[in-house]
């Protein structure tokens, strides 16, 4: 991380999972998808923000003709933690009866996020409608999920970087870094180098 970085936030950061990590893992879950949807022309939907890296990245990786889409939703509001309250910011515009869907999440720590997206999601009835995760908290969950394909199971902590905010910042850090909880948060202007 930059030294700039450091200064934005008065905290300290440390390298969960660095950049070649990520890379060889969305590779094998590109081949793994890739396998799984060979013949239906699925359709990709990302969840905003956090997931449009990953997703990025995982297209790439991922040798089918698809179509892909977004939906945003929010339950962090600008806190570290899940307000246990999910909402709909925007909809998906494509329609998804019939169509195998699988939706693309950066991470799943309570569980509450993807169980409203089953809910929703799959009362347009799809042929099938699968998840992956870059990150899963297993500690954190309190609506039990299946998620079909999980990149890396993390720890319970605040992670920043490769898509993951910290109050709709730091998301283009290449690499998944912990923030240390036991530092007092400051914040800075930009212009304060």
């Amino acid at each position: 991380m930059s030294e700039f970085k450091k200064v934005v936030y008065n905290e300290k950061f440390r390298v969960l999972l660095n950049r070649e990590q990520i890379e060889s893992r969305i590779k094998e879950l590109g081949r793994e998808i890739t396998r799984e949807y060979e013949d239906k022309n699925p359709i990709m939907v990302g969840v905003l923000n956090g997931a449009f890296i990953f997703m990025a990245d995982l297209i790439r990786y991922t040798e089918l003709d698809m179509e892909i889409d977004f939906i945003k939703i929010s339950s962090y509001g600008n806190s570290k933690k899940s307000t246990g309250k999910v909402r709909i910011l925007k909809d998906m515009d494509a329609e998804i009866k019939g169509r195998h869907v699988l939706v693309v999440e950066d991470i799943v720590d309570t569980g509450l996020s993807i169980k409203y997206l089953m809910d929703r999601l799959g009362a347009r009835q799809p042929a099938s409608l699968k998840f992956v995760s870059l990150l899963f908290k297993p500690e954190s969950v309190i609506e039990k999920v299946h998620i079909d394909h999980i990149g890396f199971e993390i720890p319970s902590s605040f992670v920043v970087g490769y898509g993951l905010d910290h109050q709709q910042i730091l998301r283009n850090l290449p690499a998944i870094y912990v923030m240390d909880e036991q530092t007092k948060r400051k914040k800075t202007t930009y212009h304060d180098r």
